[in-house]
């Protein structure tokens, strides 16, 4: 008998931004939506929204064991039909420059932008594929990087070190999952019109660094940039486009202006970028 392919898709981090924008996207194509969020208030306000084809599951990506917990409760939502992709969404974003950051606000990005993507990764592989006799077609793994994967900027730097990780990390992975079909793409998004750097860009505490007025520069850049950036729902429907690719690329970057913002930057040389940052920041006269 032909396999078929799975209705079901886990993501991580639904409660806002693209997390709740690609279970819109997903569920109105036909899917059946796992989501995943961190209180009992959010999974009732989102299953009241979304109805019977969401189901949502209570964890903290950064908490292994309750990522493993949630396995059977996956597991038994896919009535055995395992799972035909997997997005790892959750993340952080916390401001400041490297030399007065707390270790804790630093480790932070690591435990959620990278552990947690292992975590869940490594937890949901077999309901994806990786295992002898599994019922459906293999699945994909869309793991959410940046720009910052590539390029790095300023006053951001735990951030950028962590979606570097992910970067590596996803690569790698997927030439592991070349055994079982389990494709694994890469989604690096410029600016998104999401609360994620209103969240991040606290510049509570580091008023007597050196670096506060150039760090209140590059906070009031990245607000307006925000503005300018990419909605909600036009990335989860490219998203939604990307997953069901039969041949997708290995990495999508997606943001507007991308030749001036990405292809640009990344052509010249580093010294050349580091200058032009100088300047901006009032670094360099």
């Amino acid at each position: 008998m032909k396999k078929q392919k799975s209705p079901h898709i886990l993501i991580t981090g639904v409660s806002t931004g693209i997390g709740y924008g690609c279970v819109q996207q997903f569920l109105l194509k036909g899917y059946r939506v796992i989501g995943s969020v961190r209180n009992q208030a959010d999974a009732d306000k989102l299953k009241k929204e979304f109805g019977d084809n969401f189901t949502p599951i209570i964890f903290d990506v950064t908490d292994a064991a309750a990522v493993k917990n949630s396995f059977a409760l996956v597991e038994k939502t896919t009535e055995g039909k395992g799972l035909c992709g997997l997005i790892n969404n959750a993340g952080i974003a916390l401001g400041g420059n490297i030399q007065d950051m707390p270790v804790e606000k630093f480790r932070q990005h690591f435990e959620v932008n990278v552990f947690g993507l292992f975590y869940v990764t490594q937890t949901f592989l077999p309901l994806l594929g990786a295992c002898e006799n599994h019922p459906s077609l293999p699945g994909k793994i869309i793991n959410i990087s940046s720009v910052n994967g590539k390029i790095a900027t300023p006053f951001v730097g735990a951030y950028v070190a962590s979606k570097h990780a992910v970067e590596g990390l996803s690569h790698s992975l997927r030439r592991e999952l070349l055994m079982y079909d389990i494709d694994v793409v890469i989604v690096a998004p410029g600016p998104v019109q999401t609360p994620i750097w209103e969240k991040g860009m606290d510049i509570t505490g580091y008023e007597n660094s050196a670096y506060y007025s150039a760090f209140k520069k590059m906070t009031t850049y990245l607000s307006g940039v925000k503005h300018q950036g990419l909605t909600i729902e036009g990335i989860s429907k490219t998203i939604l486009n990307i997953f069901e690719k039969e041949k997708p690329r290995t990495r999508y970057a997606l943001l507007n202006g991308k030749f001036a913002n990405l292809t640009i930057p990344r052509l010249l040389p580093d010294r050349v970028l580091d200058n032009i940052f100088g300047k901006q920041l009032g670094f360099k006269k």
